[in-house]
Formats: structure tokens, C-alpha cells, sequence
């Protein structure tokens, strides 16, 4: 499950945390010689992690593991607290966002000796958790990909079939024929579609596509797709990179088309969304957007809706040739003050295995790191009758797909403070896309300290 995240601290919140995390000896709550403490946030995840601990313990005789888990905004506040505190876990569920943030105030055990392979996971996870130190900082946990969820009753009378669908292209200029399928499944309240005379752009009944809201920095579920299909990358360097590139002409001019289908009518404006009780699968269950772009952690949320047919297709294929998406990735860390780091040890290590990854692959849930594990995904969806060939199908197929990662800098929280705002001003204030180059200007200032 992936919700979007606040910054973590604030500027003197940091700087109290890395004077204090390195005295901090309490170690978690709960946690002895016997015990290994592991946080998550995920509930859907939960039983397939109590049962990877039971196997766990099977094979540790004398070493219990006890399992918190939290709500997404108390998990990031309490993990937080808990490492000023001294009452973090030995081992919790990392998020790509926070992990420069973390390394950075070194609040994370390095996990150099656990021989994770690059080999042993799907492309680029491992190598994504290895610090700007050479240390390795997180063990490979799931990965997840963007597809495009549609109503499939809302395409059909819009005359519009699966390969249409999975065929789409798209362009900064006019959009493509990806905006020609958008602004057809866009219908007002006097039923007229979005690319007849007459459409009523401020009276619309059902978008053509949802709204994730502006983006932030990284854009996952709302423009990062287009951006990557256009040849634009966040930063200068693919991971740890000093420079980030809001102010490119690509970037902006996808931003600029990308917000203007809202001004077209063709998806809500920025008033209309919500992230707690207004996102883009919402739009859809309550039928007042007939598609969505977002993640593989959504797939059983988007087929739980009653009395539609949720399916998926690939992301539109952009000016460069290729479609695109990112590839995101959780992870496991061991805290540097856990009481039980010989236990946690032995527990991540476990939980990067395929013991554990076919386990958590079987409950139809994720698409865990290692290739048993995403098969055993694969196969648990098929047996729910649900296809899911939209997201693996860029792993396979480099040829016509960019996979691409979360951007992986130090001060992500920053970065994601000043984009939140400045992407708002863009989507519902008709800010000038131009207004990044400032933006862009004060994180890379911050970033060059």
C-alpha cells in the first residue's frame, strides 16, 4: 500500500533528530534477546507476514517475532519519534522516499553481510538501497509498476475495446490519441461526450480520467508516466543525483498539457480531489471518472468494486517511442539502535528469501522482490480471475517499456515541500508551468549543502 507521504521532519525536527539518534540506546518497545520487533503499515500485507514469521520461527527455535502494525500517517510520525525516542522497532517496512532522509542521519544498520545479489530480485530493487556510502541499507521487499484501471461497461459504450485501449499513444501538442479516448469518455450532464459540439465542460457527470491530485515531486500515479515517455528524467544521475530537472522545457510542457485536460473538462479540477477521502480509485468506484492511472499495490482495491468490471491497460506510448512507468520498491531496515540486531538480521534475511516472498507472492496482495515470489503473485491473481499482464509486462519487455525509479536524493522531504505547493499552484491556480525554475532552484540549493 502506497499513500502519499508528508515530510517526514521539519528543518529543526532533522537537526534534533541526527544530534540525538546516535546516543539513543533504548531500543523498541517490547523488543529482548528473544524477541525481533518489525513494524509495517500495510493490513492487507499482515497475515502473510504472520505467517512468514511462524516459518521464520520454525526455523529459529527460541526467537519470537512480534509484528506492529500501524496506520500509514502514524507509522511515518511514530517511526519518527521512535528514533529520537529510542523506541524504534529492530526492523520496519522503508519506503524509497524516506530512505536518503534516513541514510543521511544514519539511523539505519548497514546490511553489507546479508548477500543480497542484485540477481536474486527484479531489476534495479537491490541496487536502489545501497547509500551514497557504498553501504548497502534495505533488503529487497516487493516492487509495484502504473497501469491505466478503466470501467470496462463505460469504454464499451464508449465504443472502445481493450486493444484500442492498450494501444494509445501520446504527444505534449494535442495529446494524441490517448486525449481523443480521455475527452470521449468524458460525458456532461446533458450526455454529451467530451469531443462533441455542445459539451458543457463546467456541468461534467463522468471524467474521462480521475485525479491523484498534483503529483508532488515525483508524480507516481499522475504525470511521472508521461514525463518518462517523453525522455525527461528527475535528476541529473539515476540514483544520488545532485541536480533535479523540474526546469526542463520537456518536463514543463508535459506538465502544462497534462494539467490542461482539467481545464478541458476532461479530468476533475484540483477542488475536487481529496487525498483521504477523494483519490482517483474513489472517483472511480462512485463512477464519475471511467479511468485512472495507478499502482499495482490498488489492483485488489480497483477489482473489489461492486458492480463494475475494473480491468487495465498499459500506460499510452509517449514522443520517444516507448510507454513508461515507474518501477517502485519497498524494503526492509534494520534500525542502528535495534535491540536485537543478530535476530533482526536473521529476520530480514529471511524476509528477502523465497521462503518468505512466495508466502506473501501467494496471498494475492503485492508482487514481492524475488522472480519465485512475483510468479507466485502472478498465479494468485490469475486464480482471482484478474490480469495483471499491465504491470509486468515492462519487466519483459525493455524494448518498448521505460522502467524508471522513485528519485533517490538526499532531502526528499525538501524536495517534496516545495514541489507539493508549487505542482497546487499549477493544477488550481493556473500558475505559469515557467514558476518550476524557481522551484527547482531552491531544492537544488538545498540539495548542494
Amino acid at each position: 500500500m502506497r499513500i502519499r507521504l508528508r515530510p517526514l521532519v521539519a528543518a529543526t525536527g532533522a537537526l534534533a533528530l541526527s544530534l540525538v539518534s546516535g546516543c539513543a540506546q533504548g531500543g523498541a518497545a517490547g523488543s529482548s534477546a528473544n524477541t525481533v520487533t518489525y513494524w509495517l503499515w500495510d493490513a492487507n500485507q499482515l497475515p502473510a507476514y504472520q505467517a512468514c514469521a511462524k516459518g521464520f520461527e520454525k526455523e529459529n527455535p527460541g526467537l519470537k517475532v512480534k509484528i506492529t502494525q500501524l496506520g500509514w500517517s502514524d507509522y511515518w510520525t511514530k517511526l519518527t519519534a521512535g528514533f529520537i525516542a529510542g523506541t524504534q522497532p529492530d526492523v520496519f517496512t522503508d519506503h524509497i522516499q524516506n530512505f536518503g532522509q534516513f541514510a543521511d542521519l544514519k539511523v539505519l544498520e548497514p546490511l553489507d553481510d546479508l548477500g543480497i545479489e542484485d540477481s536474486d530480485y527484479q531489476p534495479g530493487l537491490a541496487a536502489n538501497w545501497i547509500g551514497q556510502d557504498g553501504h548497502r541499507y534495505g533488503a529487497p521487499k516487493d516492487w509495484d509498476t502504473v497501469a491505466l484501471f478503466y470501467n470496462e461497461k463505460m469504454t464499451q459504450e464508449a465504443g472502445l475495446t481493450r486493444e484500442q485501449l492498450n494501444d494509445l499513444s501520446w504527444n505534449p501538442k494535442d495529446g494524441g490519441t490517448f486525449e481523443k479516448a480521455i475527452a470521449h469518455l468524458t460525458v456532461d450532464r446533458n450526455g454529451k461526450r467530451g469531443d462533441e459540439p455542445g459539451f458543457d465542460k463546467n456541468n461534467v457527470k463522468v471524467y474521462g480520467m480521475a485525479s491523484n491530485g498534483g503529483g508532488f515531486g515525483d508524480g507516481q500515479t499522475q504525470w511521472s508516466n508521461f514525463a518518462a515517455s517523453a525522455g525527461w528524467s528527475y535528476l541529473d544521475k539515476p540514483r544520488w543525483g545532485t541536480k533535479y530537472q523540474y526546469d526542463s522545457k520537456t518536463f514543463q510542457s508535459v506538465i502544462q498539457w497534462y494539467f490542461g485536460l482539467a481545464k478541458k473538462g476532461y479530468m476533475p479540477p484540483l477542488s475536487d480531489y481529496n487525498v483521504q477521502s477523494n483519490q482517483a480509485n474513489t472517483q472511480v468506484a462512485a463512477g464519475k471518472a471511467a479511468t485512472a492511472f495507478d499502482g499495482a499495490w490498488m489492483i485488489s482495491t480497483y477489482a473489489g468494486f461492486k458492480g463494475k468490471d475494473i480491468k487495465t491497460a498499459l500506460t499510452p506510448e509517449g514522443p520517444t517511442g516507448k510507454r513508461a512507468t515507474m518501477m517502485n520498491g519497498l524494503a526492509d531496515s534494520i534500525t542502528k539502535a535495534a535491540k536485537n540486531k543478530a535476530g533482526a538480521r536473521k529476520w530480514v534475511a529471511y524476509l528477502a528469501s523465497d521462503r518468505c516472498q512466495t508466502v506473501v507472492g501467494r496471498s494475492g496482495v503485492v508482487f514481492p522482490a524475488t522472480t519465485a515470489g512475483t510468479e507466485a503473485a502472478v498465479a494468485a491473481y490469475r486464480k482471482k480471475g484478474i490480469d495483471v499482464s499491465a504491470f509486468t509486462e515492462p519487466l519483459t519487455d525493455k524494448r518498448r517499456f521505460r522502467t524508471f525509479s522513485y528519485p533517490i536524493a538526499s532531502y526528499s522531504a525538501d524536495m517534496t515541500a516545495l514541489m507539493s505547493p508549487a505542482m497546487e499552484d499549477i493544477y488550481g491556480n493556473g500558475k505559469p508551468v515557467s514558476s518550476l525554475d524557481r522551484t527547482n532552484d531552491q531544492i537544488n540549493l538545498i540539495l548542494s549543502q
